[in-house]
């Protein structure tokens, strides 16, 4: 997650919202309260109504939706769309009325799936409004309220106590709380909120005196004025940029609308081309016409959206196993061609789990021994965290890593003395960076006596080591301990010191913080460290053999992500940082993410930085998936092709703005559904060379009869051609979007954004080699069957013929060759580099299925009766079923000589390639 480390000034804090706020809300509370017209005592509710009128309902509002009908019809004359109603058209003229009422149905599920696409934005936002209370409380006519959190308005007075939701951005004035902002800065440690004067310069979120609508007060009481509402909080703001964000359609989709309207364009040009032919070679018009419909028809794709369909649902299955959910299909593909990869590093390189991992004395140095228990133990004593019933730790993370590090290093703490012997708390100030506790009687392992702590009082301060060093009794170690935290932090710790100091006894205890917190002795260093994930490593190490980079965008700070990017293998041997993203120009994320080639730290990053990023990488043309667990992730989960949410760890708006939500917040996953994205653009490929190898055995057969003029009668029928394309290769063409993934396929790089789906040497393997080779096997099937009946070029074979059951026999023989040709096909197409043997003859069986349905439908076709006075076929004679039963051998084998020849050419080569 990250940083909203947006601009201190009003307008510019509000640049992406529907309006600017016009003075800045951490001016003194003086001017504030002139700005927005309040006193102490609130609103009276009179003026509370009119401001309500006035600025409208304190809740996040969505775009009014545009009218369901016209989405609908939007739908439905998509240009994809529109070739199906063609194709449905023609069915209904060829007097296919099963086919076209099937075309028609896959329209209407195809324009049900987009209506649902469109509307996830719309979803996203809605999901804000949870973030919001019901209900606050509020200071109306000088009295507290209970009132609609809904009604609140700029001017405001609202009390906020410990677990409540704050409902409103507002400026604290009185007390202060210890407030979770992780839902809009990626920051796991709680925040203090105080009353106080603002820090100059410093980012809106880390103004001590504010605090925002939807995050949540952990600890403490206070008074706020409520500065902005709705639409204007930085909620309203966030989930106006998430409005504006509509998804694109992904690669494969607009890929799928070329070869739908190429392969329309090629059946269209050669139905009017053969109709024209047939007219000039004596054939009758009807006939003419007849064949050129069914032509067309036939190769129209019906199968190409049931078979990416499949192929799309089967890796959503299988992702789903693995721990990732993707909520659009063609988003499986797009995760295929992603280049780049931009990840949170907290929860998802790393455990989110904070841990005490050094300990580091003035003496000793890193050397373990009862000097650094006696470390663990007095930073645990400064703490608040609370023990629940079930045995959890609840509170700062931070504080809870302390205690659970102090036990580990055999310094275990009972949290109810450590609470019974202290004498004064002082809570931890974000402009001081302290803390401090006056404990008695539990610094040691004393006893009580009547219920009283016993032992010596003493003063126990933890904090930022620069500011805990400034306050040593002079002559302490401050140098060397200055350089061992810069140590601790470059290996990616979050270091804090520990400091003491006894008081006598009998001595007055300090009353004041100032008097607590000096002349103090250094008792050490700890470092916390939230550890990255084991499996993360291995992914990165994946992702970088795939010729994916992996940058970090994250709200920690520079160091800190450094270290653990180095940790995993992001950045190796080279990783550039961004200590402070917020300011970089456009020039300048150009050249750090286009011209160069580091991996990249993004520190202290806002949401504005990630919608950049994902923003540059897109327009040079790089394939971009984002992950976010937060609301503040929401813009840029949108624009980038594919957003990845948090499933544990991430909010309910991240999980509805993404593509893809992890439910294991594993980074692994996504290495895992980049290979499945692969592995399904790879069988939409295969599908494709298998239903374009048909086309030259279905093609040469006319044209040898056109161009002999008649004097070769037509080898195959219009009825035969539809039997194929619309029975015979159905369930293999489907099982192909079934297969197993090619050897090597995560050791390719990503195929750039303008490479087709279709590409030359498809083409040329599709209707060269496959479709070649099965013409010429088809047509000497044909031949051979006529000459052995003694058969010339210009015989008559029609009704009435002596040779007409011979020329029925072979139009069959035709028929039944296209298909045993078609099992050959599907079989090479399983592979488009490595051998059949490497994935397994016998690994697919819907393919198997698939083949085994088409042999009977064939079988079918041409033995039983009623099917032989239908479509035209005859009974095979033994020796022409043994002659066809060998071309899917030869189909098959001719290509798997030349996949071979092609592995020796270029050994190094991958699929794909």
């Amino acid at each position: 997650m990250t940083d909203r480390a947006g601009s201190r000034a009003g307008p510019e804090r509000i640049s992406s919202s529907t309006q600017a706020l016009p003075f800045d809300p951490s001016e003194p509370l003086p001017r504030l309260r002139r700005e927005l017209a309040t006193g102490p005592d609130g609103l009276s509710a009179r003026e509370a109504a009119r401001r309500l009128a006035v600025h409208g309902p304190n809740e996040v509002r969505r775009r009014v939706r545009s009218s369901f009908v016209r989405e609908l019809v939007g739908q439905l004359v998509h240009p994809l769309a529109l070739l199906l109603w063609a194709a449905a058209a023609l069915a209904f003229v060829a007097d296919l009325a099963v086919l076209g009422w099937a075309i028609l149905a896959v329209i209407a599920v195809n324009a049900a799936f987009a209506l649902l696409q469109e509307r996830q934005a719309e979803r996203a936002v809605e999901t804000l409004a949870r973030y919001l209370p019901e209900h606050a409380l509020a200071v109306r006519d000088g009295q507290p309220r209970v009132v609609e959190a809904r009604d609140l308005v700029p001017g405001d007075l609202i009390l906020l106590e410990e677990g409540d939701k704050v409902p409103a951005d507002a400026h604290v004035t009185e007390g202060g709380v210890e407030v979770d902002l992780s839902m809009l800065t990626g920051e796991s440690v709680p925040a203090e909120r105080i009353a106080s004067a603002g820090i100059l310069g410093a980012p809106l979120l880390e103004e001590p005196n504010l605090v925002f609508s939807g995050t949540i007060c952990v600890e403490g009481q206070a008074r706020a004025i409520v500065f902005a509402t709705g639409n204007q909080t930085e909620l309203g703001r966030i989930a106006a940029l998430s409005q504006r964000m509509r998804r694109e359609a992904s690669p494969l989709e607009r890929q799928v609308k070329r070869v739908a309207w190429l392969i329309a364009g090629v059946a269209t040009g050669m139905g009017v081309v053969f109709l024209v032919l047939g007219v000039a070679v004596g054939l009758p018009v009807t006939d003419s016409l007849t064949f050129a419909i069914g032509l067309l028809v036939a190769n129209v794709p019906e199968g190409l959206l049931p078979t990416i369909t499949l192929a799309l649902a089967v890796g959503v299955r299988a992702l789903a196993r693995r721990g990732a959910l993707v909520k659009r299909l063609s988003a499986v593909e797009t995760l295929g061609s992603t280049s780049v990869i931009c990840t949170d590093k907290t929860g998802t390189l790393t455990r989110n789990s904070m841990r005490l991992r050094a300990l580091w004395t003035v003496d000793h140095g890193s050397e373990p021994g009862p000097w650094a228990e006696d470390l663990a133990r007095a930073g645990a004593l400064c703490t608040t965290v609370t023990r629940e019933a079930d045995g959890e730790l609840h509170g700062d993370p931070t504080e809870a890593a302390l205690v659970a590090g102090a036990a580990d290093h055999g310094a275990p703490l009972d949290l109810g003395r450590r609470d019974a012997g202290r004498r004064a708390l002082f809570r931890f100030d974000p402009r001081l960076r302290l803390m401090s506790v006056v404990q008695g009687g539990e610094t040691r392992e004393g006893e009580t006596r009547d219920g009283e702590p016993q032992g010596p009082t003493r003063i126990v301060v933890k904090g930022a080591p620069e500011a805990v060093l400034d306050r040593l009794l002079p002559g302490t170690a401050a140098d060397s301990a200055r350089a061992a935290a810069e140590e601790l932090a470059q290996d990616g710790m979050r270091v804090l010191a520990v400091a003491v100091r006894d008081v006598p006894s009998g001595a007055e205890l300090p009353s004041r913080r100032e008097d607590a917190e000096s002349g103090l002795t250094l008792l050490g260093l700890v470092g916390l460290y939230d550890p990255p994930r084991s499996e993360v490593a291995e992914a990165v190490r994946r992702c970088h053999e795939a010729g994916i980079r992996v940058h970090v965008v994250t709200g920690d700070n520079g160091a800190t992500a450094a270290a653990v990017a180095r940790e995993v293998g992001i950045g190796v041997p080279r990783l550039h940082v961004v200590a402070a993203s917020e300011s970089l120009g456009d020039d300048e994320l150009d050249r750090l993410l286009v011209e160069g080639d580091d991996e990249i730290v993004f520190a202290r990053s806002s949401p504005e930085t990630k919608l950049k990023v994902a923003d540059t990488l897109r327009e040079h043309g790089r394939i971009v998936a984002m992950t976010g667990d937060g609301v503040n992730d929401a813009p840029a989960l949108h624009r980038a092709h594919i957003g990845v949410a948090m499933g544990r760890s991430g909010t309910d708006v991240a999980r509805e703005a993404a593509t893809m939500v992890l439910t294991d917040d594993d980074f692994a996953t996504i290495v895992t559904a980049v290979e499945a994205g692969r592995r399904v653009y790879d069988n939409v490929r295969k599908f494709i060379v298998y239903i374009f190898a048909h086309a030259t055995p279905e093609i040469v057969p006319f044209l040898v009869f056109a161009l002999s003029a008649g004097a070769i009668p037509l080898p195959l029928t219009v009825l035969q051609i539809l039997a194929i394309d619309l029975g015979t290769e159905t369930l293999p063409a489907l099982a192909l979007g079934r297969e197993r993934s090619e050897p090597g396929i995560m050791q390719r790089p990503p195929r750039p954004r303008h490479q087709g789906v279709i590409s030359r040497d498809m083409l040329i393997r599709s209707w060269g080699y496959l479709g070649l080779t099965s013409a010429a096997l088809v047509m000497a099937g044909y031949f051979y069957v006529l000459w052995r009946a003694g058969w010339q070029p210009g015989d008559p074979t029609g009704t009435g013929s002596p040779l007409h059951h011979a020329y029925v026999t072979a139009t069959t023989a035709t028929f039944a060759g296209i298909v045993t040709c078609q099992v050959g096909t599907a079989f090479a197409a399983r592979t488009d580099h490595a051998a059949l043997r490497d994935i397994g003859v016998f690994s697919n069986p819907l393919l198997l299925a698939g083949i085994a349905f088409e042999l009977a439908f064939t079988a079918a076709l041409v033995y039983a009766p009623p099917l032989q006075h239908l479509f035209g076929t005859a009974a095979l004679p033994l020796d022409v079923v043994l002659l066809v039963a060998t071309f899917p051998v030869l189909v098959w084998g001719t290509d798997e000589l030349r996949r071979a020849r092609r592995r020796r050419q270029r050994p190094s080569a991958v699929p794909g390639s």
